[in-house]
């Protein structure tokens, strides 16, 4: 018989969190969500939010005023606790940093009772549940834990990857097959029982929790090796003065073929972190995967390239200090996360140059990020278009399909997408 859940907590109201929290929530099922962000608790709490996600601000507000959805800075007791904080690397080595899994991990134990499932949702280096799972068991000794009572544990622990689509998010919870990873065979069972509340697709048994670890790493580094394959071609296409979306068009018509698009490279806190989370782990066989971070972390540097060889040909001729803008700064379009964002980097580094006065318009912000608010303004994509001479399209953002090309007549364009190709 599977399990009904009344209280579930949700550690971290990021761009995971929040939405499966409000997802859990939609089904009248308590949720208690925890973050330290005492701002994004506090907007939680009046049924707002504080990310861009379609249809979340919805679902927020109406679990948070029916009395399903609140928000603290402090775990409390629960049946079942999903940690979905962030897993970022470590510097220039990209060693992984579980530091974020291991604080969730020492909040929520003092608030451990006999019966409680753990899940992990942060998708993390192979082995991490397990470690999670020590953590656990070292800060709570009286109760018992899957590694040393399997399934007569006292506390269940599973490992279960988010595997959704920013902008999409609300329906890719409910429509996507979900992989679980229990500890032990009634771990999986719990875990399941949990996710049924509002999963449509699937909820597939992995044989352990190393395995859907395993499985959402290479999820996204199939992804980042594709990716890399296209910037690669688009850098050679370049070189031999070849449009490199015309190329990939024609060669996608092969029945079996199906190339990605270029881009300014990957950004985002998933197929540009995760691939090296299998490096660490198997550094003499990563080999494929290493290289295919290293073309994509290489691409913003050459975007930089073009848009300084293009800002330069004017400089003398039509000004003194070029004026370059730069539509997009998220990671990916229609969104509004920046969070490892190649445009984000080139527009910083071109900035901090000194030597062009540079403009961005990212319609999905209403601010700059301090860190880069010197040297740097924000303006709408029409007031942008009117001061540029160079004009660099970063971001695909639908916001930006409408603009006519007759702006950008006497403009140098430097477009990393193929946006605005006729």
């Amino acid at each position: 018989m599977e399990k009904q859940f009344k209280k579930i907590s949700v550690i971290g109201l990021g761009y995971i969190g929040l939405p499966t929290a409000a997802m859990f929530a939609s089904r009248k099922i308590e949720v208690v969500g925890v973050d330290v962000n005492e701002a994004a608790v506090d907007t939680i709490n009046r049924g707002e939010i504080h990310i861009v996600e379609p249809d979340l601000d919805m679902v927020v507000h109406a679990a948070v005023h029916e009395g399903y959805l609140r928000a603290t800075t402090t775990p409390e007791p629960a049946e079942a606790f999903l940690i979905a904080v962030p897993t970022p690397f470590k510097g220039e080595g990209h060693e992984p940093d579980l530091s974020y899994i291991e604080a969730a991990s020492l909040a929520i134990a003092p608030a451990l009772e006999k019966g409680n499932l753990v899940i992990l949702e942060s998708t993390s280096p192979v082995g991490t549940t397990e470690i999670m799972a020590n953590w656990l068991a070292v800060a709570r000794p009286d109760l018992s834990f899957p590694q040393h009572a399997g399934d007569e544990s006292d506390i269940r622990i599973a490992h279960c990857p988010e595997r959704v689509l920013p902008g999409r998010v609300m329906q890719e919870l409910i429509t996507n097959d979900r992989v679980i990873g229990g500890m032990t065979a009634r771990c999986s069972q719990a875990a399941a029982s949990l996710y049924k509340a509002f999963v449509a697709g699937e909820c597939v048994v992995a044989s352990g929790p190393r395995v859907a670890e395993m499985a959402k790493l290479t999820e996204n580094s199939f992804r980042d090796v594709n990716i890399a394959f296209a910037n690669e071609l688009s850098l050679i296409c370049d070189q031999l003065s070849i449009n490199v979306w015309e190329m990939i068009s024609l060669a996608n018509r092969h029945p079996r073929v199906n190339i990605l698009q270029p881009g300014p490279g990957v950004g985002g806190h998933c197929i540009a972190v995760d691939p090296w989370f299998i490096v660490s782990s198997s550094r003499e066989n990563a080999r494929l995967i290493r290289t295919a971070r290293e073309v994509n972390d290489a691409k913003p540097n050459w975007v930089i390239g073009q848009i300084e060889k293009a800002a330069e040909a004017l400089r003398g001729k039509k000004c003194d200090r070029p004026v370059v803008a730069c539509f997009g700064l998220a990671f990916k379009p229609d969104i509004d996360d920046l969070r490892g964002s190649p445009a984000l980097e080139i527009c910083r580094n071109l900035a901090s140059s000194g030597r062009f006065e540079v403009l961005a318009v990212e319609p999905h912000i209403s601010k700059l990020p301090d860190a880069i608010s010197d040297n740097l303004r924000l303006l709408s994509a029409e007031e942008a278009i009117n001061k540029a001479d160079v004009v660099a399209l970063l971001v695909d953002h639908c916001a930006f399909h409408d603009i006519p090309s007759s702006l950008l007549d006497g403009k140098a364009v430097v477009d990393t997408r193929g946006f605005w190709r006729s």
